[in-house]
């Protein structure tokens, strides 16, 4: 254990029966998890300093003193999903929490990972999400009756995250073809051969161009293989305005999800998405009723990026031969989820409408 590691394990101690102490987001505190204790730990929210990284530099070669946890972690990475989920020395794994795999094997990386910068803590409680959960499985018409008496809340785990967040200085020039409506008469012959009019409309197409400029501020790209990207879409945002600086005690007793996307691939992952917001953005100056052919040159300066940790209330569990995961957003309490569809809920739901149609049919008819 290194000296970090190891002070960093003082600092977690209960003062009262020398156990774990661990962050307890209803309390926002230190909760000794034997004896209930709070523990005085001297958490560093509101007192560092959340700084913006070049992200160049950072690109060219990043040191070791901006890398690892900052306390002793172990890490596993299951052999299904490939999450990399660091814990507690004092924690043995037994499955992936992300896929509930028993397939996981220590990890050992070449280099330590990009130390996390920021947090945003943990601020819904456990007790809060399994009776939000409770009633959106209940909400679920479709769910198998079985599963939403269950709804096997007793399994959810906080997660810890890994995000990148992104700023940029941007402008953008644009050309396109601005098209404007006018209408003109037109004579035709109907299906019986009368001669009859009708306005048929034109368009004018005229050349035109223009520039924008754009602050982009924390385009948040998620570094997780663990969690479905479309779940982690459905729960967004994550209030980085409340983002306090990194401390190890704000995951003692959490789960850690090591970044699987590097800081270079979520670079270009977040630039691609720039690139994409900026061509609506220019689609929605150029002048006229409609357009085309609009072609966008971008360029960025002061690309700056951070590493942070956001908390999530994961489910994942099995039903059938088939795995779903529920996510929890660790802040805002936002749900999104996959489950399980009854096949004779859907099946009686298609007879009722058939049937429905029918005596609209017949009624129709009489």
């Amino acid at each position: 254990m290194s000296l970090d590691s190891a002070e960093a394990s003082k600092k977690f101690a209960c003062p009262s029966c020398g156990g774990e102490a661990h962050w307890n987001a209803g309390k926002k505190a230190l909760v000794c998890s034997y004896c209930g204790t709070e523990a005085p730990g001297d958490l560093d929210e509101g007192s560092g300093e959340i700084r913006e990284n070049d992200l160049v530099s950072a690109l060219r070669n990043l040191g070791d003193e901006a890398r690892g946890w900052k306390s002793d972690r172990v890490s596993v990475k299951c052999q299904s999903c490939e999450a990399i989920s660091a814990f507690s020395a004092e924690t043995s794994a037994k499955q992936c929490e992300f896929c509930g795999s028993t397939q996981i094997l220590p990890y050992e990386q070449r280099k330590a990972p990009i130390s996390p910068e920021s947090l945003l803590p943990f601020d819904v409680t456990e007790s809060r999400v399994r009776e939000d959960m409770r009633r959106w499985y209940g909400s679920r018409w479709f769910a198998p009756n079985k599963l939403k008496k269950g709804a096997m809340t007793d399994t959810v785990k906080g997660v810890y995250i890994p995000y990148w967040t992104f700023d940029a200085q941007s402008h953008a020039d644009w050309t396109a073809q601005s098209g404007y409506y006018y209408y003109v008469t037109e004579s035709y012959r109907d299906s019986e051969g009368k001669s009859r009019t009708r306005q048929v409309r034109k368009i004018r197409w005229r050349n035109s161009s223009g520039d924008l400029d754009h602050f982009f501020d924390d385009e948040l790209v998620p570094g997780t293989k663990g969690v479905e990207s479309k779940l982690l879409v459905a729960v967004e945002p994550f209030p980085t305005d409340k983002l306090v600086p990194y401390d190890p005690g704000y995951l003692s007793g959490w789960l850690v999800e090591q970044y699987q996307i590097d800081l270079i691939a979520a670079a270009q992952h977040s630039q691609d998405r720039m690139i994409g917001k900026l061509k609506t953005m220019c689609a929605g100056q150029v002048p006229g009723d409609t357009h085309r052919f609009l072609k966008v040159q971008s360029r960025f300066w002061d690309q700056t990026f951070k590493h942070i940790l956001v908390p999530i209330w994961l489910l994942t569990y099995t039903y059938g031969q088939n795995s779903f995961q529920v996510v929890v957003n660790g802040v805002t309490g936002e749900i999104s989820g996959r489950y399980p569809k009854s096949f004779w809920k859907i099946f009686f739901l298609v007879i009722s409408i058939l049937l429905v149609v029918g005596l609209i049919v017949l009624v129709s008819q009489s």
